[in-house]
């Protein structure tokens, strides 16, 4: 509704709409994510502190930094749960800074988060199927569908995607973690999404399944971008193109993941001395 409100008032002052229509206008840039300035503070604690950043369309790209340096605040301002005290944000040159979670959604922005918001009591395939049904037209419908219908046949196409096939028909109570953290990436690219927001998704993660998730990160379509919160260095390195470090809630360092690594200030702060 606060929305609403302020599009009355602009149009009941139309110097002030055209002033602020000018700040806000689209961005003529090829950028699928920009942030300016956000900020996001609780009470006097300012867990974002003025973080600016952008991320190309079709751009793989990397957020570190050691707990409380505020990746994961960042993320929640990006989706809307909790709005950027100050700053904008542009999603493909649209300011979506006020729009509610669900409208970020439908214009293609995806998340996953730390820990798993799946339904355990259904099957790899009902998961699969409610992500794509979720974001589908005519959602709401009460016919069946069936085997020629496009949820099914996009639900289908998401268990071959992230190589659960073989796990269509199990609980998702029954699978492995690492099993669960590739159902989880396949509901984020139900109905094609255009950004996915991937928040630790090697946590807790063994070796081999690491190695599979690396492979199912590089899979993903070239078109699509996709920002990746990560503790495991190597495997943010490995699948990102550009990589910003982040400290007390701003941005430390921003660059390639080979000029990441070598930074000195970097690997004093995150890396430890195994660099």
């Amino acid at each position: 509704m606060a929305s609403v409100s302020t599009l009355r008032a602009a149009t009941a002052a139309p110097a002030r709409a055209a002033a602020a229509a000018g700040a806000h206008a689209p961005l003529a840039s090829s950028d699928a994510l920009v942030l300016s300035g956000v900020t996001r503070a609780f009470g006097a604690l300012r867990a974002v502190d003025g973080v600016s950043l952008s991320v190309a369309a079709g751009e793989k790209y990397a957020i570190l930094g050691s707990n409380g340096a505020g990746k994961t605040t960042l993320f929640n301002t990006i989706t809307g749960d909790f709005p950027p005290t100050a700053g904008r944000i542009h999603f493909f040159g649209e300011d979506i800074t006020a729009l509610p979670p669900y409208d970020r959604i439908r214009k293609g922005l995806r998340r996953t988060y730390q820990s798993s918001l799946l339904f355990r009591e259904l099957t790899v395939r009902d998961n699969l199927f409610l992500a794509v049904r979720g974001v589908a037209n005519g959602r709401f419908g009460f016919l069946r569908a069936g085997a020629s219908h496009p949820s099914t046949l996009a639900t289908q196409d998401l268990l071959e995607r992230t190589r659960l096939a073989h796990l269509a028909q199990e609980r998702v109570a029954n699978l492995a973690h690492g099993q669960q953290r590739q159902l989880e990436i396949g509901m984020a690219l139900a109905g094609a999404p255009r950004l996915i927001l991937f928040d630790e998704p090697a946590a807790g993660l063994s070796p081999a399944e690491r190695r599979e998730l690396v492979a199912l990160l590089r899979s993903l379509p070239a078109h699509l971008s996709f920002v990746l919160i990560e503790h495991d260095l190597d495997i943010a390195l490995r699948v990102t193109e550009k990589v910003t470090v982040m400290h007390n809630g701003r941005t430390l360092r921003t660059g390639t993941p080979g000029e990441i690594e070598n930074d000195a200030q970097v690997q004093a702060i995150y890396m430890g001395s195994r660099h």
